[in-house]
């Protein structure tokens, strides 16, 4: 025990040390004085430099280049309005996320509706020039590379959350609800082109390309939205979540490839879409079979250590070129994030702390200006007179039969209740923001018209919001099972396990 007089202690007293002398008032003033005499010969120096250097030439700028003048300032500058953009969408998400909480909505709908109220659709129509400031055109395009950055982000810790070992155990149900959820609505979506087109369309438009498009759009799942809901509702490991999840991810990505196909065919191209086809099984291939074994050759080798900021720099950049790869073959970005995630074991200590390190910036930050985004180029008063409004609501009507019949159907085939097959089904039938992707795609091209596009944004807003009731209705509150249960095959769970009331084991 070290004492007073104990070697290396030192009290107070017996220091050595003597405190500084307090600087007196002259020395105050003196430093002043010198500290205002070097500001004064900084500032005489320089206007003598810029006497020189105003007689000084340079070269004419080049051709179309811009002086930079102003760049920074004002009402044009990009980096400005993102910021007052992201701030504005966060704040009103979050008020209208528990605004929607109060009512059984889940906040993923607030922050949506807070996106179209900051757009066209009411901030636009009471103050244009607000809006205007408020997200500019040149500015919008910056936001919109922000909010496709957490979409890609948020889908990689989705697929580190997803337990494979329980989706192999379902694959025949999942497979079969995403593939007849696609069919059926598909099918409908099809056959509603024939009262459509000569109303919504025109005659530039070949009535092949326009039936396609509006069948896709009727058989698309909103996978990031189903994901946030199935999160929020703490859905996300029940055997009915991963069953709805497993199946939205390979029906969106079947739709994506049937999306390059209508491309292809509206642009007279069918053999590049044919590619895109090839060129996505080939990337899924490459990463079961060389990024799979290097995921679970690094669990093996440093179990539960904490991962390196080198190892999680390495994971977030081949987040970012599994996103790139899909991009560029045609595929959504985050369907590449959401397999690489998918492929790191869920339970080991690196899909736990990259998640936890991702989180609450991603959730917080980044996924609502995704949400946001969409919102602010939606124009609702474009279905205005009675006629538009009764074929809205067939749209309504028609892609909630297609999606929900389908999903229904498979789901009691592959062995779920009746109460859990219409919670399959009323999941499946959500969508939001990557059906507007596609309908944005088919604007873009002139496929559909713009009524047509506020028409499809009203059925995904309106199906999505029908999810939450329809849940509270058929789903009461989930009861944790024994983790032994949950591990067992498919064939051995008792009938009562395989429910959508059943949890798996934690990630965290």
């Amino acid at each position: 025990m070290i004492g007073r007089g104990a070697p290396g202690f030192r009290s107070p007293q017996s220091s050595t040390m003597t405190d500084p002398t307090p600087p007196s008032a002259s020395r105050h003033w003196l430093a002043a004085a010198a500290y205002i005499g070097m500001l004064a010969a900084g500032i005489g120096v320089f206007f003598l430099i810029r006497s020189y250097g105003e007689t000084l030439s340079a070269p004419a700028p080049e051709p179309g280049s811009s002086a930079g003048v102003g760049a920074a300032t004002g009402k044009g500058h990009a980096l400005f309005h993102v910021l007052l953009a992201l701030a504005a969408v966060i704040a009103l998400g979050r008020v209208f996320g528990k605004m929607f909480s109060y009512v059984g909505q889940p906040p993923v709908i607030g922050e949506v509706v807070a996106g179209i109220a900051l757009g066209p659709s009411l901030l636009g129509r009471i103050s244009p020039d607000a809006m205007s400031f408020l997200l500019p055109n040149d500015a919008a395009p910056h936001l919109g590379i922000v909010a496709q950055l957490g979409a890609i982000l948020y889908m990689f810790i989705v697929g580190l959350e997803l337990n494979t070992g329980q989706l192999r155990s379902i694959a025949r149900s999942v497979f079969a609800v995403s593939h007849v959820s696609i069919v059926l609505p598909f099918v409908l979506g099809a056959g509603l082109a024939l009262w459509l087109y000569p109303t919504l369309s025109n005659s530039a438009v070949p009535f092949t390309s326009f039936a396609l498009f509006v069948g896709v759009a009727m058989a698309i799942t909103a996978f990031t939205v189903l994901a946030r809901i199935l999160t929020d509702r703490g859905l996300d490991k029940t055997i009915l979540g991963v069953t709805a999840l497993g199946a939205a991810a390979v029906g969106d990505v079947t739709a994506w490839c049937l999306l390059a196909l209508v491309v292809g065919v509206a642009k007279a191209q069918v053999g590049e879409a044919l590619l895109v086809i090839l060129w996505a099984s080939l990337f899924v291939a490459a990463m079961l079979l060389v990024v799979r074994p290097l995921a679970a050759a690094y669990v093996r080798r440093n179990g539960n250590v904490a991962p390196s900021r080198g190892t999680i720099a390495v994971v977030i950049i081949g987040v970012l070129l599994a996103a790139l790869t899909t991009e560029a073959i045609g595929i959504h970005a985050v369907f590449g994030a959401f397999l690489l995630g998918v492929l790191i074991p869920h339970d080991s200590r690196l899909a736990r702390d990259i998640g936890r390190k991702l989180y609450d910036v991603v959730t917080v930050l980044l996924l609502p200006a995704f949400f946001a985004f969409t919102g602010l180029r939606t124009q609702i008063g474009l279905v205005s007179s009675g006629s538009d409004w009764l074929m809205c609501g067939v749209i309504v009507l028609v892609a909630t039969v297609g999606k929900f019949g389908g999903a229904f159907v498979a789901a009691r085939a592959t062995g779920h209740g009746w109460r859990d097959a219409a919670a399959v089904g009323s999941l499946m039938n959500t969508r939001g923001l990557m059906e507007l992707i596609i309908l944005n795609i088919g604007l873009d091209l002139g496929v559909i018209s713009p009524t047509l596009f506020a028409m499809m944004v009203l059925m995904a807003l309106l199906t999505t919001m029908a999810t939450a009731p329809a849940l509270h209705y058929l789903m009461p509150a989930p009861k944790p099972q024994p983790v032994d249960e949950m591990e067992a095959p498919a064939d051995r769970w008792p009938a009562e396990v395989l429910t959508s009331t059943t949890k798996a084991r934690p990630v965290a």
